[in-house]
């Protein structure tokens, strides 16, 4: 029998080791596949179930667990279907979609699903720029939310957010139409995200500077999970750590100069 990495537990002590606490809003990036064993698992359903749990017994009922769910549907030409599309965010992300008491927000690229108190604050009367005004990110902001990542550094798609709020001159507004399903039947729809030129790779994103600044701020939480580990970091440090260092470095987050 193949020797366990981890147990339930220690999820619990690691959450809690990197300040989650009752009441939190969290978005989660994952891999839950770089941890390793974990003990009494047997498939991926058990792996998910134990640490969707595991995460309310943290932030418990007044808190939220948010996941991305994006599918860039509009993007490729595709319909997208709230019930029926799957994200592209690996196997926890589609678990927490696939859940009865789960709220999607109607987002045909970059959508996210919610459990907890502020499901439907979060998913419902989705912007049309995923990273505008009114989005699921500006409402995050608001809420004091917090990105745990699970195998991966403190980088999130908030970055995108926060670009668009500086009106950094890498990026711009692009318009993506597609069919969208309201009620019983689609229904053709706009929508807006921040692009980069795919032809300038120095506009490209280079987010482990972010992380290495965060790191020496010590701004963010790590904590050891089996063969991995838990990345915490407020949102509100996340804005302003971008901030500031764009204020003096304006190509922080991406490559090369501008």
């Amino acid at each position: 029998m193949q020797k366990s990495d981890y147990e339930y537990n220690q999820i619990v002590s690691s959450l809690r080791n990197v300040g989650l606490k009752e009441g939190d809003s969290i978005f989660i990036h994952s891999n839950l596949g770089f941890f390793g064993k974990m003990k009494d698992a047997n498939n991926s359903n058990d792996y998910n179930e134990f640490f969707k749990n595991a995460i309310f017994e943290v932030i418990g009922k007044n808190g939220t667990l948010v996941t991305p769910t994006f599918s860039y549907s509009f993007c490729n030409s595709e319909k997208f279907d709230i019930e029926q599309t799957p994200g592209i965010c690996g196997m926890f992300s589609e678990f927490i979609r696939k859940k009865n008491e789960s709220a999607r927000s109607n987002d045909p690229n970059f959508s996210i699903c919610a459990i907890g108190k502020y499901a439907k604050l979060f998913t419902e009367n989705c912007s049309s720029h995923s990273f505008g005004k009114f989005s699921f990110w500006e409402r995050f902001l608001d809420k004091k939310g917090i990105v745990c990542n699970f195998n991966f550094d403190s980088a999130s798609t908030l970055f995108h957010y926060i670009e668009k709020m500086l009106n950094v001159n890498y990026r711009f507004d692009k318009k993506f139409q597609g069919e969208l399903k309201i009620g019983e039947e689609f229904v053709r729809k706009e929508f807006k995200h921040f692009v980069y030129d795919k032809n300038k790779p120095e506009h490209a994103p280079n987010f482990e500077k972010f992380h290495n600044k965060a790191m020496e701020l010590k701004k963010v939480k790590i904590s050891n999970l089996g063969r991995g580990q838990i990345t915490c970091i407020t949102a509100e440090n996340t804005l302003s750590i971008i901030k500031n260092e764009i204020n003096i470095h304006p190509n922080f987050l991406i490559d090369g100069n501008i």
